[in-house]
């Protein structure tokens, strides 16, 4: 490495023990840098100085560089967990050849370049990256430490992950979309996970024949193999699925604008779904499998529902006052909207009225689980069948008394949903056939999509001209207004015990597209997941 760095091992031993994996965590190494050693000066205190930030990394990279994965390890704040991985990226990796060159620091964070060579069976291929470290104090050692990440070793590399370089387990796909474009995680990359699942998936089945890869491994849960480098080419075998490339691409431009979003668009008339896009900190396709509270958007299943047991109509009364209370439980509309005593179900929808649905889920004939059979039996959500060809959760209304029973009705309580469940239930309500969204071709491997009987076409029509007057007159006017065509939405915020930020719920339709958003912590519906359905919307078409 050329840095001028001995590292002296005391008569060839040394203790290490571990405290964890935060800023407190520390490692007491008494052979090493003479920390803990008998008459030791008292434990430093306070960030890291510039000189202990580059001693420390200087020390680090060293022995990463020579391989010596425990003397590397003892350097970080999680010892026993850096040790295993970093042991791993020589022996489970074969990644050799080692040439650490750091950038500049800000504060004590430390960018770097990886350059090394990965070998397997004869191949060889060099490999190239950027990462990064922070480091800090040991809090009763005193000692400088690289704070442990996995994404030290690489950026990719997320808590249990690994590195493997083997022939894969299944072939490479070639995933093309709907009009033929070819959908690469490098150019797509939200569709990294969905690639990696649909290839683990289908890969055997589109002819295709596997290479040697060196990959991130996830050993929690059931992800597949995420692939970095390919050593020795295999087959990739096409497959077909229903995604668009121009909504996709919008998709990912939208959700890059807010901080932990997720969206989805699908075709109504088919099911098809044209887009999915996330973009969060921890990689989860929150998108299909997230399990949150929608919000007002669930509004739009408890309007069909009142619809369909005769409470009320879009032109019939839904008053809407300034609380409401339902079993003991108090409910109020956000601070800025004035009671309505004489409002219609289309006026208390479109203004978002909370109240006043709360108000009509007691009336005859609705009981407990009069929400949970629309949505299922309408909607087709909440009974663990949907197969689109990727892992997905279908949502869950579950028949609830007490004053979940309210709160469900205006998508709080326990009611669970994600963007792939909104935007198929936009879709219903605009066409009144519940069509399972779907990825690949059900022939493919002779799936069942879900079935459910949908709505009658005089519900449709009133939903349908509900969220048309949210989009031009009520909550969803403000990011709808630069649309044409026949258009629809429905807003939410839901609260998240903890967040002192609700989440941002936005769904709605342009034409033959129907698309969903949500935003972490994002606030009102039309303040960022609204945006995200726009952008998606206007793709479209």
């Amino acid at each position: 490495m050329g840095r001028g760095v001995k590292v002296a091992v005391i008569g060839g031993v040394f203790a290490v023990m571990v405290g964890g994996a935060g800023y407190g965590a520390y490692n007491v190494v008494s052979a090493l840098d003479g920390d803990g050693g008998s008459g030791s000066s008292e434990a430093k205190s306070g960030p890291p100085s510039g000189d202990e930030v580059e001693e420390t990394t200087e020390k680090f990279f060293t022995a990463w560089e020579k391989g010596d994965a425990t003397t590397a390890a003892s350097y970080t704040n999680n010892a026993s967990v850096a040790g295993t991985l970093l042991t791993a990226y020589a022996d489970e990796a074969h990644i050799t050849g080692v040439e650490i060159t750091p950038g500049t620091p800000i504060a004590t964070g430390v960018p770097f370049t990886v350059k090394a060579k990965v070998s397997y069976e004869g191949t060889t291929k060099p490999l190239t990256y950027k990462s990064k470290l922070t480091v800090v104090r040991g809090e009763t050692s005193g000692r400088a430490l690289v704070d442990w990440e996995p994404s030290v070793v690489h950026p990719d590399l997320k808590d249990g992950d690994t590195l493997v370089t083997e022939e894969s387990a299944t072939p490479q796909i070639q995933a093309v979309g709907r009009d033929g474009a070819v959908l690469s995680k490098e150019k797509y990359p939200s569709l990294g996970p969905v690639i990696a699942t649909l290839r683990e998936r289908y890969g055997s089945k589109v002819g295709g024949t596997p290479g040697v890869e060196l990959a991130v491994r996830h050993t929690v849960g059931d992800a597949p193999d995420a692939p970095l480098l390919t050593l020795t080419e295999g087959k990739p075998g096409k497959l077909k699925t229903t995604l668009s490339a121009s909504v996709q691409a919008a998709a990912e431009k939208a959700v890059k604008r807010y901080g932990e979003s997720s969206v989805v668009a699908v075709k109504p008339s088919t099911g098809e779904v044209l887009a999915v896009a996330n973009n969060r900190k921890d990689g989860f396709n929150a998108a299909f499998q997230g399990r949150v509270a929608p919000g007002s958007t669930m509004k739009i299943i408890t309007a069909a529902m009142l619809i369909d047991n005769g409470v009320t109509s879009m032109n019939g009364p839904a008053p809407c006052p300034e609380t409401a209370t339902w079993q003991s439980q108090t409910f109020h509309n956000i601070t800025t909207m004035k009671p309505n005593l004489s409002a219609t179900l289309a006026n208390t929808f479109m203004r978002s009225c909370n109240t006043g649905f709360i108000k009509l889920v007691d009336e005859k004939p609705l009981t407990d689980s009069s929400l949970t059979q629309e949505a299922q039996e309408r909607f087709g959500l909440g009974q663990d069948n949907w197969q689109t060809g990727i892992v997905s959760f279908d949502g869950s209304v579950p028949a609830s008394g007490g004053p979940d029973r309210a709160a469900n009705a205006i998508g709080q309580g326990q009611v669970q949903m994600n963007p792939l469940n909104m935007a198929s239930v936009t879709a219903t309500a605009i066409t009144g056939e519940f069509r399972q969204p779907y990825l690949v071709p059900f022939d493919l491997d002779d799936r069942k999509p879900a079935t459910a009987k949908g709505l009658p076409q005089g519900t449709v029509g009133q939903l349908k001209q509900m969220m048309r007057l949210t989009a031009t007159q009520g909550t969803a006017a403000g990011p709808m207004s630069g649309l044409g065509g026949d258009m629809g939405a429905k807003t939410g915020s839901a609260e998240v015990d903890g967040q002192t930020t609700s989440n941002s719920w936005f769904t709605g339709f342009r034409g033959d597209i129907a698309a969903a958003a949500m935003t972490e912590e994002g606030g009102h519906g039309g303040d960022a997941a609204g945006p995200i359905v726009v952008d998606v919307l206007r793709a479209g078409g």
